[in-house]
């Protein structure tokens, strides 16, 4: 699901809503840490998207439907390659066991979190999160359908659509989480991919949302909606 510069939040965290290893390389293993690889990136940042191309790999093999989310899936559609946080994906809630079991069958040390709406693993050293709801909302096969298929560093995966990415950082803006700093340097990089209209209508009526929204438009990132002054 992101807080620095051009990095995003989490994808509906309520305390805060995604190198070039062989995609069969070893993983960290609980039982096994020595299999992690001896040398990783000193870049957190390209650590991170090795992270991302492994885990993305493991789910293209083995048929799951899912998205890239996040930090990094921002950096495939072309905003800033300074990340500093995990890397995240989206699947569908029913395929959440089969996910579960497939990452473990890689060798990845697989967790349940007290929120009932991701898990979590390690790859080379990154947290990932592996996300079934986004904007409060389960992932839907729509959501799904309606990624990008874009290229991470080297390895092609389906990327959320920048309309679903924005709208899901938005939507995760509350009276607990209302960091609009770190989500207005993504929205710069995206904005002319967005659907604004969509935006608004899925969100724009909830207060911290719309006064995100408003701000965008004083700023001249986006244009004032229509009809309004």
């Amino acid at each position: 699901m992101t807080q620095n510069g051009e990095d995003t939040a989490p994808l509906r965290r309520p305390e805060a809503a995604g190198l070039h290893l062989a995609p069969d390389g070893p993983d960290h293993r609980p039982s096994a840490p020595a299999a992690e690889p001896t040398e990783l990136p000193q870049d957190r940042s390209q650590a991170i998207l090795e992270a991302a191309k492994r885990i993305g790999a493991i789910l293209k093999r083995a048929g799951h439907p899912f998205a890239l989310a996040g930090s990094v899936a921002v950096y495939a559609h072309g905003g800033s390659r300074y990340l500093q946080h995990d890397a995240d994906f989206a699947i569908l809630p029913d395929d959440a066991g089969a996910v579960a079991g497939t990452l473990r069958e890689a060798g990845l040390d697989v967790r349940i979190p007290p929120e009932d709406w991701l898990l979590k693993t390690t790859c080379h050293g990154q947290n990932v999160d592996i996300i079934f709801e986004l904007a409060h909302q389960p992932v839907t096969r729509e959501m799904l359908d309606r990624a990008h298929v874009l290229p991470v560093d080297s390895v092609l995966m389906p990327v959320l659509c920048p309309t679903d990415l924005i709208h899901s950082l938005i939507s995760a803006f509350s009276e607990h989480y209302c960091d609009f700093g770190s989500v207005l340097p993504v929205v710069r990089a995206v904005r002319e991919k967005v659907d604004w209209d969509v935006v608004r209508a899925a969100c724009g009526d909830q207060p911290m949302p719309a006064a995100f929204l408003f701000l965008l438009e004083r700023l001249n990132v986006i244009d004032p909606q229509e009809g309004q002054p």
